[in-house]
């Protein structure tokens, strides 16, 4: 029984490619992978276990467990990464020189355990040419993130049904999250990061938009206990406040980002023209959000039109400002490139991107419109599709 069809076979060989022409350029001669995200992007399953990566050929599956990959072409069962070795040699592979490790999502004891099954290989940092391979999508992969964006639009489209007064926030976010998980949410968001952390999404109303995170996250929020101090605080919602809703577009692996605001009753003109501010702003992006366009002249546009505006006190936050206005995002959450006026990365076509130029007005709560984009020859291409407009609940 074939696990992956022949033309998913060809979209992850072109994965593989991309990832072996940053790994030369890097001077690695193998990379062996083991996080969690990585596998699945190389592979399009989930296992326990590593896949290797040499500088040219198939990369091979070295599987723990479960059992019932036998009959997939390059994969090796293991019970411990101590067995690659010999198995490379079976395979008539000789042993690399320099060999890349995740450095950057593995725990330092799993980086020296493995770099002690290859002693006479010099290690390098593997975590450089997977997150340049993931930034730009394959078709197979844009296809899912449609199908993302497609889902978590219909899911959106029943939020206000979701809403009764006197509710609270974490009430609000939790019917939210059924119509979610009804619509076929996996219900987990994969995040790339150690300062990231997050159940299914955000729901902010009122002054706790104003309330800063230790978290990389654009808005803050107290949540419900210092374990885990971000997004909805238990608080009930009231008239006057706008309700930012920020949930999980994860439907198959891949992921879509989309906020969206609603408000309770009367809202003052101030929080509209900051939310019609950040329209503005992605309209402005998507026209310039074309291939060899630096990623910093989108955050450049941004503070320009927020300024110009006079909306900059308010920009990214209130008491606290996230240095940001937008992320890469697939597998993960907060992929790469990060969309700030640091950034030394240039739009691709294919790159996908949220852009999330966010307004938080005291007393009112957040405002702004999150999307996300394909790069493409004629700018951004939205792939969440919904009204963008302040709505009622």
């Amino acid at each position: 029984m074939k696990l992956i069809a022949d033309d998913l076979k060809g979209d992850i060989l072109k994965r593989v490619s991309s990832i072996q022409r940053y790994m030369k350029e890097d001077g690695m001669d193998a990379l062996l992978i083991a996080g969690n995200a990585n596998i699945y992007y190389t592979t399009s399953r989930f296992f326990r276990g590593y896949v290797y990566i040499p500088a040219e050929g198939s990369p091979i599956w070295f599987v723990v467990k479960p059992v019932g990959f036998e009959e997939e072409k390059d994969v090796v069962y293991i019970h411990k990464p101590e067995n690659i070795p010999a198995e490379l040699e079976r395979l008539g592979l000789r042993m690399p020189s320099n060999i890349g490790f995740e450095y950057d999502s593995l725990l330092y004891s799993d980086v020296v355990r493995l770099q002690a099954v290859f002693p006479s290989a010099t290690p390098k940092n593997g975590s450089h040419p997977i997150k340049k391979a993931r930034m730009v999508k394959t078709p197979w992969e844009l296809d899912r993130m449609k199908e993302d964006g497609i889902h978590q639009s219909e899911a959106y489209r029943r939020v206000t049904h979701c809403y009764r007064e006197d509710m609270t926030d974490v009430e609000f976010q939790i019917e939210i999250e059924r119509i979610l998980r009804l619509e076929g949410n996996l219900g987990f968001i994969r995040t790339s990061g150690n300062l990231m952390e997050i159940n299914m999404g955000s729901v902010i109303a009122g002054d706790n938009a104003d309330v800063p995170s230790p978290y990389d996250f654009s808005m803050g929020g107290a949540g419900v206990d210092p374990a885990l101090p971000g997004g909805a605080n238990g608080t009930t919602m009231k008239p006057g406040e706008t309700v930012m809703v920020d949930m999980s577009g994860s439907f198959n692996g891949y992921q879509t980002d989309m906020t969206r605001v609603w408000r309770i009753g009367e809202i003052p003109e101030k929080a509209y023209k900051a939310h019609e501010c950040s329209r503005s702003i992605l309209r402005a992006c998507e026209k310039m959000g074309r291939p060899g366009v630096r990623v910093a002249d989108l955050y450049d546009k941004a503070i320009a039109i927020a300024k110009a505006e006079g909306f900059d006190q308010y920009f990214m936050g209130h008491r606290q400002k996230a240095p940001f206005i937008g992320h890469g995002i697939g597998i993960e959450l907060n992929e790469l490139p990060v969309v700030t006026a640091k950034s030394r990365d240039v739009l691709e076509e294919g790159m996908t991107i949220a852009l999330e130029p966010k307004f938080v007005i005291p007393s009112v709560g957040a405002v702004g419109v999150e999307n996300t984009y394909v790069v493409t020859a004629e700018g951004l291409k939205p792939l969440t599709v919904f009204p963008e407009e302040i709505q009622e609940l």
